[in-house]
C-alpha cells in the first residue's frame, strides 16, 4: 500500500498538478476545509498553508484520496496545473503573502471538566464539526503530568482563582454548580490542597510549565483572565471566605507579581464574591454590559507582513478583515493591561477594547481570544449549543482553528 501511494505521489509531481483547497468567499464549508488539511498531515503528507494567498488557502499534492474526503465533506477543490502553479508561486512571491510548510498534525488536548456543563465550548464544537480528533484531560491529568503528551492545549471555559466561574451569586443554588463545587473540592482533597483555589493555582502552575517548555496554549474567555490573574496570586489569598475558608489578603493588590503572568499586568480585582467579574482586564465588563446590540458590534484583524511576521499572520488567516463581535464572560481586553510584549492581532478600532492577542512565552506561545462562541452574540448559561452546520463558513470560527493548525507548521525556506 505504502509502495503504491509513493507511485501515485511521484506520477502526480511528474504531470504537475496539485490540489488547491482555496479559502476566500469562494469556500462551500472553511471549518471542515481545516478537518481536511488536519487529514492529511494525519495521513503524513505535507500541507503548504497559501498566507494570504485568497483567504490563506491549502496546496497538496494529488491524491485520490484528498479528492474523495473534500467530496465527502463538501469542501470545494480546484486541480492545479504546473502552469497554474507557477503563476500561484509567483503571485506569493511578488505580494504580502508566503508560504508555510505544514508537515505533522499536533497532538490535541482540551482542559475541560469530565461532565457535562450547563454551556458549550466553541472550540470543542469547532473541533467535532471539523472532524479532528482530540482528547479531554482536566485538573487531575495536569496534575500528573499528562500535558507533556500533547502538542496543543486549549483551555475550556473556566476559572482558574478556584471562585467557580464567580457564579456564586446567581447559581449557588444551582444543581449543577453545587454538583461542580463538591466535585472539585473532592479533587483538591485527593492531592492534598486545602482548597479550590489552592488547586487551581497548582493547575493554573502546571499549564505555564507547558507552554514554558514548548506547547502551544489556546484559550477564550475566562479561562484566558483567570489563568493569568492566578499565576500573578501565585502566592497571596485573593478569593473570600466563602470559596477558601479564609480572608482576602488585605494587601492583595499590591502583592501581585505580574513577571509570573504572561499577557497582562496593573488591572485591579474584583474580589467581591457577589460581583461577576474578575478584574478590570475585561472591557467591557461582564457585570457592567454595554447593550448596544450585535449589529454594532464588530472588531478588525490586524494585517502582518507575511514574509517577515509568518506567526500572526497564521493566526488571522481570513477571508474577511472584519468579524462580527461576540460576547462572554470576557469579551475582550483593555489594551491599557497588556504587557508590552503582546501581540495585539485585533481590536475594536479607536477604542482601548482588544479582541485577540498573542505571546511566545519560553519554547512555547500562548494565543487569546475574548468572547465565548463567536456565532452566539450574547450565550447564557443553559442555552443549546450552537449548530457548525448552519455558521460553515464562520470568519470568527477560522480563527480558532488557525490556532489547531499552527503547531504544524515550518516556514518553508525561500529561494533566493
Amino acid at each position: 500500500m505504502k509502495k503504491t501511494i509513493t507511485i501515485i505521489a511521484f506520477l502526480s509531481i511528474m504531470v504537475g498538478q496539485k490540489i488547491l483547497i482555496p479559502m476566500d468567499i469562494t469556500q462551500t464549508d472553511h471549518l471542515k476545509s481545516y478537518g481536511v488539511a488536519f487529514l492529511i498531515l494525519e495521513k503524513n503528507i505535507n500541507v503548504e498553508w497559501l498566507l494570504n494567498y485568497r483567504g490563506g488557502s491549502f496546496l497538496v499534492d494529488n491524491y485520490p484520496m484528498i479528492e474523495r474526503e473534500c467530496k465527502l465533506r463538501d469542501v470545494k477543490y480546484e486541480t492545479v496545473n504546473a502552469s497554474q502553479l507557477g503563476s500561484i508561486y509567483g503571485e506569493i512571491d511578488q505580494n504580502n503573502m508566503d508560504i508555510v510548510l505544514l508537515e505533522k498534525a499536533p497532538d490535541i488536548a482540551v482542559y475541560s471538566p469530565p461532565d457535562l456543563q450547563p454551556w458549550d465550548d466553541a472550540v470543542t464544537l469547532a473541533l467535532s464539526y471539523a472532524e479532528i480528533e482530540y482528547d479531554v484531560v482536566f485538573d487531575h491529568e495536569v496534575l500528573i503530568g499528562k500535558l507533556d503528551d500533547y502538542d496543543w492545549l486549549h483551555l475550556h471555559h473556566e476559572d482558574f482563582t478556584g471562585q467557580y466561574g464567580k457564579f456564586h451569586r446567581s447559581y449557588k443554588n444551582s444543581a449543577w454548580y453545587q454538583k461542580q463545587k463538591a466535585d472539585f473540592e473532592m479533587t483538591a482533597q485527593q492531592h492534598g490542597f486545602a482548597s479550590v483555589p489552592e488547586l487551581k493555582k497548582a493547575v493554573a502552575l502546571k499549564i505555564r510549565e507547558y507552554a514554558v517548555g514548548g506547547g502551544f496554549l489556546f484559550a477564550m474567555c475566562s479561562a484566558t483572565d483567570s489563568f493569568d490573574i492566578s499565576l500573578a496570586s501565585t502566592n497571596v489569598d485573593i478569593t473570600a471566605s466563602i470559596y477558601d475558608g479564609t480572608p482576602v489578603d488585605p494587601g492583595y493588590q499590591s502583592k501581585l507579581d505580574f513577571n509570573r503572568s504572561f499577557a497582562f499586568e496593573n488591572y485591579q480585582l474584583y474580589t467581591d464574591p457577589m460581583v461577576y467579574e474578575y478584574s478590570t482586564i475585561d472591557i467591557p465588563p461582564s457585570h457592567k454590559p454595554v447593550t448596544h446590540g450585535a449589529e454594532a458590534d464588530y472588531f478588525t484583524l490586524f494585517e502582518f507582513s507575511a514574509k517577515w511576521d509568518p506567526v500572526p499572520t497564521m493566526l488571522t488567516q481570513d477571508h474577511v478583515g472584519v468579524i462580527n463581535g461576540f460576547m462572554g464572560q470576557t469579551t475582550a481586553y483593555n489594551r491599557q493591561t497588556l504587557k508590552k510584549s503582546v501581540v495585539i492581532m485585533a481590536e475594536v478600532e479607536n477604542t482601548d477594547i482588544v479582541k485577540y492577542v498573542h505571546g511566545n512565552v519560553g519554547k512555547g506561545t500562548y494565543t487569546f481570544l475574548g468572547g465565548h462562541d463567536p456565532e452566539d452574540y450574547q450565550h447564557y448559561v443553559g442555552d443549546p449549543p450552537t449548530d457548525l452546520s448552519l455558521h460553515r463558513n464562520s470568519p470568527g470560527y477560522r480563527l480558532i482553528l488557525n490556532n489547531v493548525l499552527f503547531p504544524a507548521a515550518r516556514k518553508k525556506e525561500r529561494k533566493t
